[in-house]
């Protein structure tokens, strides 16, 4: 028998102490390339973006990948990317933590879930 899910992850995190470092004429190539991280796990990315100070991946994490470690690759990698090519001059690196959240999906679309 085969794996299957069907789990859709938002996962949010910020730069360290929110300073809005994330300027606009980087974030494409940021984007980009964790979008190639998430494809080298085998992650389905649906949706990324963010503002000056965090950013929003809603992704689909294959069943043998933890989401911490996950997002904690993710965060070195990226940090690494962003320092090399020196895309966000004044970036410290990001938060310590995150924020991850599931969504419902039905009738073909999702639609955020919330513990009730």
């Amino acid at each position: 028998m085969s794996t299957y899910t069907q789990i859709l992850f938002q996962i949010v995190f910020g730069t360290k102490n929110n300073e809005p470092t994330i300027i606009i004429s980087g974030q494409e190539s940021l984007y980009k390339y964790i979008w190639g991280i998430l494809k080298n796990k085998k992650c389905h990315l649906y949706r990324i973006g963010g503002v000056k100070d965090h950013i929003h991946i809603v992704t689909h994490i294959h069943p043998t990948i933890a989401v911490a470690c996950l997002i904690k690759d993710i965060k070195i990698a990226s940090s690494d990317y962003i320092k090399t090519k020196n895309i966000f001059p004044n970036f410290n690196g990001w938060q310590d933590g995150y924020g991850a959240f599931t969504y419902l999906i039905s009738a073909g679309e999702f639609r955020f879930c919330s513990a009730q």
